[in-house]
């Protein structure tokens, strides 16, 4: 049977995903441990309780943590670029270079395709699996190491933002305005 607060959040056309987090939990226990600030945002708008004086201080409240967010997200953007763009360099040297030598084989032996080319194409593919497999490898490497970087910084402003949410809107508030939609 489900909960009240999640006929509560059905009456309100919540999405899907957040009826399925909320599952059994009641309207204390999903404020408390939301992580996700939007959603907090969408249940205060949609019962009135999100005005433009809370929303004004949740934009100066969290401005430092968006401004940090952007920041490491930022940088760790931006070093994943300059890894999977000079390791796509390189890759793309190797390519051409082994496509030059791969031409300059067939262009004179034309006649001679399978004796002469043949092999040397053989090589090319083979070249260039390696060297795209290199700059998978780096570019794996480098996004990882962005990704972790990012998750950091979004789980601390989500962190921020959602404490925030609390702080201006009081759990009171929400349990007194949900009185109103239909269990």
């Amino acid at each position: 049977m489900t909960t009240t607060f999640r006929r509560q959040l059905q009456a309100l056309s919540a999405c899907p995903k957040a009826l399925a987090w909320v599952g059994r939990k009641g309207l204390r226990r999903s404020w408390t441990e939301c992580e996700r600030p939007d959603w907090m945002i969408w249940l205060a708008e949609e019962l009135g309780l999100w005005a433009e004086e809370r929303s004004a201080e949740y934009r100066r409240a969290c401005a430092p943590a968006l401004a940090e967010y952007e920041r490491v997200s930022g940088v760790a953007s931006a070093e994943y670029d300059r890894v999977r763009d000079a390791a796509h360099a390189e890759y793309q040297r190797v390519r051409d270079a082994a496509y030059a030598e791969y031409d300059r084989v067939r262009a004179p032996a034309l006649a001679e395709y399978r004796r002469v080319c043949a092999p040397a194409y053989a090589e090319y593919q083979r070249v260039c699996a390696t060297a795209y497999a290199e700059c998978e490898r780096v570019r794996d490497a480098a996004y990882t190491e962005y990704q972790r970087a990012h998750k950091d910084a979004l789980a601390e402003y989500r962190r921020v933002t959602t404490s925030t949410i609390r702080a201006l809107v009081p759990i009171e508030e929400i349990e007194r305005a949900l009185k109103v939609v239909k269990k």
